[in-house]
């Protein structure tokens, strides 16, 4: 009778892993829903080039029975370029077949926080680019500072809404200050919200959201920003592909997750960077 053998893979078991890691992702990520997105089909090149148009403004009036005089509207335009991010493991048919836990959900909860970082983290990485800055490395973030971001959005008629993105230690100190140390001292609803829920939903008209993703430029110090969608854009080419590889003499799988994305700046004036103290104190 002639040897027999068989060859087991997770090919079947791609889909469920696929479904948990998009999920992951899309629960995890916060800084592709508060920009602007673009999707990029196959075969359309490797730099997605986006039109910019500048404000026009009308000086002076026009008479009656008069012709308008010719504007001339020019364009400029922002690249993105693509690039891969990946990560794999190597899972052992022991490890598959015996443990304990579902290791086809770990996995997938396991790629889709690794790919919602690494999107986060490019896109808050921008932040430095903008050149409007309010406060200093290593100064605490203060209320004042939040009225001041949405005032120089406003005075450069950068169209709303405005979401501010901060890393938890930096806005530890607005909390503090809007609870007199933790200590509610009125009914107002903003200071009943970091009471009772730790966050503040808005506040100086700014949608806040809080992200350890925010980019440290330093282990003290880090770059917070308040934006308006159209300061930053996310080109995805795929958000994420999973393949496996049979390794059959290590009787394992090698699992990859990968994705191809690109971020870039759109209008430098359309974000404020804050600089904040990256400690609690």
């Amino acid at each position: 009778m002639a040897n027999e053998s068989t060859t087991t893979t997770l090919n079947d078991l791609i889909s469920p892993i696929v479904q948990e890691a998009m999920f992951v992702a899309s629960e995890t990520s916060i800084m592709p829903g508060l920009v602007k997105n673009f999707t990029v089909p196959a075969n359309a090149g490797k730099v997605l080039q986006v039109p910019l148009y500048s404000t026009q403004t009308i000086s002076t009036d026009v008479g009656e029975n008069s012709d308008l005089s010719n504007t001339q509207i020019s364009t400029d335009k922002a690249d993105i370029t693509l690039t891969e991010a990946g990560i794999m493991t190597t899972l052992t048919d022991m490890a598959r077949n015996h443990s304990v836990s579902n290791v086809v959900a770990d996995l997938g909860k396991v790629f889709g926080e690794a790919i919602a970082k690494r999107h986060d983290r490019a896109l808050t990485g921008l932040f430095s680019s903008f050149t409007a800055s309010i406060g200093a490395a290593q100064d605490e973030i203060e209320v004042k500072d939040l009225f001041e971001a949405f005032a120089t959005l406003k005075a450069n008629a950068v169209p709303g809404p405005y979401f501010g993105v901060f890393n938890p230690k930096a806005i530890y100190n607005v909390k503090k200050s809007l609870t007199n140390t933790f200590v509610n001292p009125n009914p107002a609803n903003v200071v009943n919200q970091a009471m009772t829920e730790g966050f503040i939903g808005r506040i100086a008209g700014i949608d806040i959201f809080e992200s350890s993703n925010v980019v440290e430029d330093s282990a003290t110090n880090c770059v917070n920003a308040v934006f308006s969608r159209d300061a930053l854009g996310l080109a995805v080419a795929q958000n994420i592909n999973i393949e496996t590889q049979r390794d059959a003499s290590l009787r394992a799988e090698e699992i990859v997750a990968s994705t191809r994305f690109g971020v870039s700046v759109l209008h430098n004036s359309y974000g404020v960077k804050l600089l904040g103290d990256n400690q609690i104190n």
